[in-house]
């Protein structure tokens, strides 16, 4: 289904049969669907130019489950900062076998290593500049460069409503740096999740059960204090700039 639209602006991908969107009615009937029908209505809207990101998290396996039983070639991209813990690695390689999942991992041009020579330990300088440029180099801009590879014009992701400020304020589908974000999950609540992932037998990430109610970087993330995600990233951001409009530190 098209949505013709005369504001939308011509540099926003068009659908699979090249026609532009109108982001107002598209969220509105995105809105009105089912988790599993969105992922759907994105495959049939966008065809060949639709994927899912991830990133091995707490409750990552919802959404990659969802996916894989649509289309188990749908693309997945993997943010890899290499900065991950050793959990979330094996949980990753757990999740790709038993869902088949056709993975792509995105990961930062400079090593960990040559970051820090050339930049420090920018996640521990205290400094919200730092962490900006952290979150640029390790996780924006290698999700933006394998989006143009792959050719993506619209991407799902788990993001929900509950997790952050921004993310309550986000909808269904919205424009993203130049192409069509979609949040089949955005709606959903802690106890929708930890359902889901009993009622399909599908394992949790190893740090659950430690008390993390979320988890990116060793560095910048704990077990959960009652103040969820504003555990990570030192307390500077709740957002890493994946699910901004813009690149961090430039307006946003």
């Amino acid at each position: 289904m098209a949505f013709m639209a005369a504001t939308i602006s011509p540099t926003l991908p068009t659908d699979r049969q090249g026609l532009p969107l109108d982001a107002e009615a598209a969220a509105t009937v995105v809105e009105a669907l089912s988790p599993q029908d969105q992922l759907r209505w994105g495959m049939d809207t966008f065809g060949d130019h639709f994927a899912v990101i991830t990133s091995f998290g707490i409750q990552s396996a919802v959404l990659l489950h969802m996916a894989a039983i649509l289309d188990a070639a749908l693309p997945v991209i993997w943010v890899d900062t290499g900065y991950l813990p050793p959990e979330t690695y094996r949980y990753a390689e757990q999740l790709t076998d038993l869902l088949s999942l056709n993975l792509h991992v995105a990961q930062a041009e400079l090593s960990p290593a040559r970051m820090e020579a050339l930049h420090g330990r920018l996640w521990a300088t205290g400094d919200a500049d730092d962490l900006d440029l952290y979150h640029r180099l390790r996780k924006v801009e290698p999700l933006d460069r394998a989006f143009e590879a792959i050719g993506v014009a619209c991407w799902a992701s788990g993001v929900r409503g509950v997790q952050t400020d921004h993310r309550a304020s986000m909808l269904p589908l919205q424009p993203v740096r130049g192409r069509w974000s979609l949040r089949p999950l955005l709606n959903w609540t802690n106890r929708d999740v930890y359902y889901y992932l009993q009622n399909n037998g599908l394992p949790q990430h190893p740090l659950f059960e430690q008390g993390y109610s979320t988890v990116g970087d060793w560095h910048s993330s704990g077990p959960d204090d009652g103040s969820g995600r504003a555990t990570r990233f030192g307390g500077l951001h709740q957002e890493c700039g994946i699910h901004l409009s813009g690149v961090m530190g430039e307006g946003i």
